[in-house]
């Protein structure tokens, strides 16, 4: 394989496989107004969160270009990802993400859980607006925990410096100081990317100066 392929291999591959191909199923239940529901996400709807999936393996050379001209990643991100939402139907959105769903490849200069973490998350972002039960299975929430309290992108260790974060439903924990944040696996991985959800599940002297480190 080209060293292209090879700095950009993607980790657990079989887990975002099942991921996506689960949220598609999910997707598929979906009506036409639920895709017009707001996401999680700031500013997204539901089939604006599901174009962004629909990216993976695609566009990547334009991503970048994008990004450099707009000098933030976010910015280039979210513009692509709403002007896909207009140019594709729903239907059309779920079968691109089926058919790139087992892709081993990610965007350059992001890490290898970072596909892991971001249809983790983003399914989250989808289904919780909508009621729609979405399992976070513990084998592929801890890899994503891990990976997100180290990754320089996110800064989530910097984030909630002095906080402990321990899970309730696993062997997992990060940070350090007087203040902690109990709760499942699932929900600290969604505070760490800065989600106000599932806060009703987390316990601690240390959550409410978690939230407040929020975006």
């Amino acid at each position: 394989m080209a060293p292209f392929t090879r700095r950009t291999r993607v980790a657990m591959v079989p887990d975002v496989e099942a991921e996506r191909l689960g949220l598609a199923a999910l997707l598929d239940t979906l009506d036409d107004h639920e895709w017009q529901v707001q996401s999680l996400c700031a500013g997204w709807t539901v089939r604006d969160v599901v174009a962004h999936l629909s990216l993976a393996d695609r566009e990547f050379t334009a991503m970048m270009l994008r990004a450099i001209r707009a000098r933030d990643f976010d910015v280039a991100n979210a513009d692509m990802a709403r002007e896909r939402a207009l140019q594709y139907t729903p239907a059309e959105l779920v079968a691109q993400v089926r058919e790139t769903a087992g892709q081993p490849r990610r965007l350059p200069m992001s890490g290898p859980l970072d596909p892991l973490t971001d249809i983790l998350v983003h399914g989250q972002d989808i289904a919780r607006p909508l009621g729609r039960e979405r399992p976070m299975p513990i084998e592929r929430v801890l890899p994503a925990l891990r990976h997100m309290w180290k990754s320089f992108f996110y800064g989530t260790e910097k984030r909630f410096a002095g906080l402990r974060f321990v899970a309730s439903d696993a062997d997992w924990s990060a940070g350090d100081g007087p203040l902690e944040v109990r709760g499942p696996a699932g929900d600290l991985l969604l505070l760490s990317t800065g989600r106000r959800i599932g806060l009703d599940e987390l316990t601690g002297d240390g959550v409410t100066e978690a939230v407040a480190r929020l975006k």
